[in-house]
């Protein structure tokens, strides 16, 4: 028998809701770790969604469509991959072209863009207006390694399923708790200045990791939004109280923007100068 990690458990455990309730969405954002490891969980969804079945009975359904989607001969799915290191508009308006016609077998039809990411500015806004104004029958999955490089406007159009395993693993001290609560609440980062740079951010690599576990704290957050039975630590929830989730998308813009400069060698009181500035003025 398969042995699941929680992550994967969580996973099928919404995606089988989502069936049992006929709740299925226009369009998917699915962030995973490895695409040849988690990527067989996207096809079952599909499946799932294209059979109208659970989970566990894809392994004893003799439908045909299952057989057809492992032969890669379903008519109805279409997949795009980058185009050498973008995915480009002339690909997205073809699928749109071919996705003006009917469905050959009467169902839904489906189209996966894979490394999303890789979406540059020209392309995201093509199948922003694809996803905006969908189809009854089509159905999105945007598939990538990173959510927070997709840009906001098709993120928030998206319902975002995760197999990330290491957004579930972080650590929670009292000055991760103490960060966090000032992000959250800027005028707090600002009264409270001199104590961060004397007593937490001491140093280039103490700031480094603790801001790393408050991005996965945030990270975390934001799943236990969308998977169900997910079950988020107490005093963490807490200290999100009537934050929205574009608040929270914009702290971790800043936090993954600030890490990447940390990695060179900047005069660490002029970055947290910025830091602080950024986070107090929004942006």
């Amino acid at each position: 028998m398969e042995e699941f990690s929680v992550v994967k458990k969580q996973f099928i455990s919404y995606i089988n809701k989502i069936i049992d309730n006929h709740m299925i969405s226009h369009s998917y954002l699915v962030e995973i770790d490895d695409y040849e490891k988690d990527y067989d969980y996207i096809i079952s969804f599909i499946k799932m969604i294209l059979c109208n079945i659970s989970y566990e009975e894809l392994a004893i359904s003799n439908n045909p469509i299952l057989s057809l989607i492992d032969s890669h001969n379903y008519p109805d799915i279409k997949v795009i991959d980058p185009d050498g290191n973008w995915i480009k508009k002339t690909q997205l308006l073809n699928l749109q072209k071919e996705y003006n016609n009917k469905s050959l077998l009467d169902n839904k039809r489906i189209y996966i863009i894979n490394h999303a990411e890789c979406l540059n500015a020209s392309s995201a806004n093509t199948i922003l207006k694809f996803i905006e104004e969908p189809e009854e029958d089509i159905i999105a999955f945007l598939i990538t390694d990173n959510r927070y490089h997709i840009i906001d406007t098709i993120l928030s159009r998206c319902q975002i399923l995760t197999l990330k395993e290491n957004h579930y693993s972080y650590h929670y001290d009292d000055s991760c708790r103490f960060i966090l609560n000032c992000m959250i609440h800027p005028t707090d980062f600002f009264i409270r200045y001199n104590y961060i740079f004397n007593n937490i951010f001491v140093d280039k690599l103490v700031t480094i990791d603790i801001l790393m576990n408050v991005e996965k704290i945030l990270i975390t957050y934001i799943n236990s939004q969308y998977i169900l039975d997910f079950e988020l630590d107490k005093e963490i929830k807490s200290i999100f109280n009537s934050t929205s989730e574009n608040e929270i998308l914009f702290l971790l813009k800043i936090i993954e923007e600030e890490l990447e400069r940390l990695k060179f060698n900047v005069n660490f009181k002029l970055w947290l100068d910025s830091f602080f500035s950024k986070i107090i003025l929004g942006g």
